[in-house]
């Protein structure tokens, strides 16, 4: 079962996504948030797989209430919905931790494939979010790239398809280090997940 909780200020929206969300097997619904700061009490107390979290809301917008999340439990996976698009937004939001991006003119189907995708460990961009990103990381990448010598170690586990569980057993550090590691070298070299970091680690003779 995905445990998930919904972040959003419009109490229409809410009552939308937990209906659709309701009506899938795997899923359950474990807290609505209406403002930011309530989406991380939540979270904090709920523990859930997914967050589904809006952008723009009161007291705490959804950036700051993702990196709160995030900061405290890395665990959770944290997927904007929302209705902006601009790149600034989407950059901002997965810099702050989530793990994907949403619009809300998603279909239903592929918003619950987002959730499910989520919960795996994947990262679910809508199409119009994932060319900005593109864009924007090719933008911010030196040609040369400058990684420290426990990144490239990091990385090139990673590119021999070792779990963060297993890389940090490896190497004598926590998990928490290791997501810290990847973080760093996901943003140093363009890239959105691991699978993409493998490639570009396989690319450029990492090992």
């Amino acid at each position: 079962m995905i445990r998930v909780v919904l972040a959003d200020d419009h109490s229409l929206v809410r009552s939308g996504l937990e209906q659709l969300l309701k009506g899938d097997a795997e899923i359950e619904v474990v807290g609505m948030a209406a403002d930011g700061a309530q989406a991380v009490e939540l979270t904090l107390a709920n523990r859930p797989d997914v967050v589904l979290m809006d952008l723009q809301m009161p007291v705490l917008d959804g950036v700051e209430a993702t990196r709160k999340i995030v900061e405290a439990d890395d665990s959770v996976q944290v997927v904007v919905l929302t209705s902006f698009s601009d790149t600034e937004r989407i950059v901002a939001a997965l810099d702050a931790g989530a793990v994907g991006y949403l619009l809300k003119d998603t279909g239903p189907e592929d918003l619950l494939n987002g959730v499910r995708a989520a919960a795996r460990g994947e990262s679910p961009l809508h199409p119009k979010a994932a060319r900005q990103v593109l864009t924007a990381r090719t933008r911010r990448t030196s040609p040369t790239v400058d990684l420290t010598p426990r990144e490239f170690e990091v990385l090139g586990l990673v590119r021999q398809g070792l779990a963060n569980k297993q890389i940090a057993r490896r190497l004598g550090i926590s998990e928490r280090t290791v997501k810290a590691h990847l973080t760093s070298t996901f943003q140093r070299i363009g890239v959105l997940d691991r699978t993409q970091a493998a490639l570009w680690a396989e690319r450029n003779g990492i090992s």
